[in-house]
């Protein structure tokens, strides 16, 4: 069995020694782990598109490897801590949604309360629980603390984000996730579509911006152009060729976005 993994996502950017400290109480704790960092810009606060980011990578890392993710805007308050085993995978974190694009996809998961005073530091900052508390959990975890001891079995967060509204020939979804290179992902997943035409048939309405069919990749649409595509992790998400959609077409998280199927 090789080195244990920890993957790290947060919303706290690189400026400042948040990540590192997290880094330290880890090794600390399990000097043998493997650290990777999966993103730490997540846009501040924005627990929907860190749920997206950690949707998108988790599923490529081998089994056993424990999922830190920190994006926590109620730190400090009545929020739960979260632990999370799934067949493959642990995930810790805050309780507030983070992991629930996961858990929609995973089967025969089991959740538990980080209680366990043990596998926290000492004292406990009220505002930096990735440290103090994540952090510490995540390291026991990947040193093969069993799973039970962490706390009592419990019911985690799924909050009330928009769904696409499904018809037979029209689906209303919305933008959940604008990345690096302003393209603006969808939370509609491409098997909706597909179920119901051919990607050719589809009309796009984007904001205030018309696309008239779905394309395989970002070549087939000329420079500066827009068009849809699905997207590497499967949700249609709107492109503009070598440039950025979210600027050159004003969408951010939030924009309507609908899909009608031309006759």
């Amino acid at each position: 069995m090789g080195l244990p993994i920890i993957t790290l996502m947060s919303d706290f950017g690189l400026r400042d020694g948040y990540v590192a400290s997290m880094k330290g109480v880890i090794l600390e704790i399990c000097p043998d782990a493997r650290l990777v960092d999966i993103s730490h810009l997540i846009a501040p606060q924005n627990i929907r598109s860190g749920a997206f980011v950690l949707y998108a990578s988790y599923a490529y890392f081998p089994p056993g490897t424990v999922h830190l993710a920190v994006v926590d805007p109620g730190v400090g308050t009545e929020r739960g801590a979260i632990a999370i085993r799934t067949g493959a995978s642990f995930f810790v974190g805050p309780d507030n949604g983070l992991f629930s694009l996961v858990l929609r996809k995973e089967t025969g998961w089991e959740a538990r309360k980080l209680e366990n005073p043990q596998f926290r530091r000492n004292p406990l900052s009220s505002t930096f629980h990735g440290r103090d508390l994540f952090a510490p959990a995540a390291a026991y975890l990947a040193c093969g603390v069993p799973f039970h001891t962490v706390g009592r079995v419990c019911d985690p967060v799924f909050p009330q984000w928009h769904e696409p509204a499904v018809a037979q020939r029209e689906v209303k979804g919305e933008v959940m996730h604008i990345d690096h290179f302003g393209n603006a992902i969808t939370n509609v997943p491409s098997d909706i579509l597909k179920k119901r035409g051919p990607a050719e048939k589809w009309r796009i309405l984007a904001g205030r911006t018309e696309i008239n069919s779905i394309q395989e990749t970002y070549g087939c649409s000329s420079a500066g152009e827009p068009l849809a595509l699905i997207g590497s992790a499967g949700f249609i998400e709107i492109a503009v060729n070598q440039g950025s959609a979210a600027s050159l077409l004003e969408l951010e998280p939030g924009t309507e976005v609908s899909f009608r199927l031309a006759d």
